[in-house]
């Protein structure tokens, strides 16, 4: 219920923004001090939230050993995917140019830098050897006060290393962690309660400024996004189901539920559960499940991964900065490990692109122009970050040989029966209702 509350007022936002800065373009321009108090208030979350997650995360799966094959196969597969998903992202962001055509949006840097929203410098790192020793900190304290992801994340995998290497007297530190992770949700959520007045500043100024024209830009974004996600799901995703020899349109079916859930919530959290039972029911093990569903909201975010590559692209774009394709593969890499950090709880992926373009020396202020979008954007990404994670489920069971084809074929011949997907996740008296209103007609 609440994200419900919060989806609608961030549209209502949305659509006030809108009208506000059409018939009051001189106040609405000042609107943007709401969306960079939002936007410093997610900058502050970063280093706190990817460290504590980010090493719970690690450390927590040191018992891949004893899992064997399944999470080694497991883990092959998340980072195969997850690597399409950020070509992808890459590719419809240099075919789609959705950065260019925002007009004077980056006028008055001044502004921007006293907000925080612009790199310390304008010039972006193009030397790959700067980009690999910059990714080293000499002090972790350093690091998070400058928000470089990449370096925090570096630490991370060392910390994390260390702490299943020391084993048994690390437990404190992994209680600390934990800790610290439900604090960091918790703070991030209270921080997202600002984001219908951060979203309200951030299109009000937008189209103070540029005028209802920049809504075909927003358009663009949005289309560029939603084609990518669309490729993705039936270029990558049908192929793994052919590889599980599976329909992906019986599995989206099945599927239909949970991926609502997450599509209005923009939450992967919110959809978990169910998305859990009904691949049990669908016919993947438990013990396959229970260890690669939770493992993927790790490490396998792939609307996720696939929007960060296209918004860094988007990014650069709008500051004038054209990455060549050294450039790009660098930034690809890098984001194959900031995307693991990446939380199932709504505009995570905000933090994580802030931080990310700060390692590179790229201006943040677009992350205040797709702030203003960011729920549409959210809601397609969460949805296929779902979607993937049901399929890798039915991968590695298949890759196992322990995927129960017949209890798939009696699941699906139920549902048939039964009036479809939808009737079975429905209250059974509903279904009956249904059905005896068609006979009556």
């Amino acid at each position: 219920m609440k994200h419900s509350k919060l989806t609608w007022m961030i549209f209502a936002a949305l659509v006030l923004g809108v009208v506000f800065g059409h018939f009051c373009p001189v106040y609405a321009v000042k609107m943007k001090t709401f969306a960079v108090i939002f936007l410093r208030m997610v900058k502050m979350i970063i280093a706190p939230l990817l460290f504590a997650t980010l090493v719970r995360g690690l450390a927590s799966h040191s018992d891949i050993k004893k899992l064997g094959k399944i999470g080694l196969k497991t883990i092959i597969y998340f980072e195969v995917v997850t690597t399409l998903a950020l070509i992808i992202g890459l590719t419809m962001g240099n075919i789609f140019n959705p950065g260019h055509g925002f007009g004077n949006i980056t006028a008055n840097p001044h502004l921007m830098k006293e907000a925080g929203l612009m790199a310390a410098t304008s010039a972006p790192m193009t030397s790959v050897s700067e980009i690999v020793y910059n990714i080293f900190p000499t002090s972790i304290v350093e690091a998070m006060a400058n928000g470089n992801l990449l370096q925090i994340v570096v630490f991370s995998i060392f910390f994390a290393i260390a702490i299943c290497a020391v084993g048994e007297k690390a437990k404190p530190v992994m209680t600390l962690l934990e800790s610290v992770s439900q604090v960091m949700f918790k703070f991030t959520e209270y921080v997202m309660y600002f984001a219908p007045l951060g979203i309200f500043g951030a299109i009000a100024s937008t189209v103070g400024m540029n005028g209802l024209s920049i809504l075909k830009n927003y358009f663009k974004v949005i289309f560029s996004l939603y084609t990518a996600l669309i490729v993705f799901v039936f270029l990558v995703l049908f192929i793994a189901c052919k590889y599980a020899k599976i329909s992906l349109r019986n599995l989206l079916r099945v599927v239909q539920e949970p991926a609502i859930l997450a599509f209005t919530t923009a939450s992967s959290e919110a959809a978990f559960p169910k998305a859990i039972d009904l691949m049990e029911r669908f016919g993947v093990p438990q013990n396959i499940v229970s260890f690669v569903m939770p493992t993927g909201y790790t490490f396998n975010l792939d609307g996720s991964t696939l929007y960060l590559a296209m918004a860094v692209i988007f990014c650069a774009q709008i500051n004038g900065l054209e990455l060549g394709l050294e450039q790009q593969i660098i930034m690809m890499l890098a984001l194959m490990l900031t995307s693991k950090g990446i939380a199932g709880v709504p505009r995570v992926a905000l933090i994580v692109l802030a931080g990310t373009l700060t390692s590179f020396n790229i201006p943040i202020v677009g992350v205040a122009i797709l702030l203003g979008i960011d729920q549409i954007l959210d809601m397609g990404r969460t949805t296929v970050n779902l979607i993937g994670n049901c399929v890798a489920t039915v991968v590695i069971a298949r890759w196992e040989n322990c995927f129960d084809y017949d209890k798939m074929n009696t699941y699906i011949q139920e549902c048939d029966k039964e009036g479809g997907f939808w009737s079975l996740i429905a209250p059974k008296t509903k279904t009956a209702e249904v059905k005896q209103i068609i006979e009556d007609k």
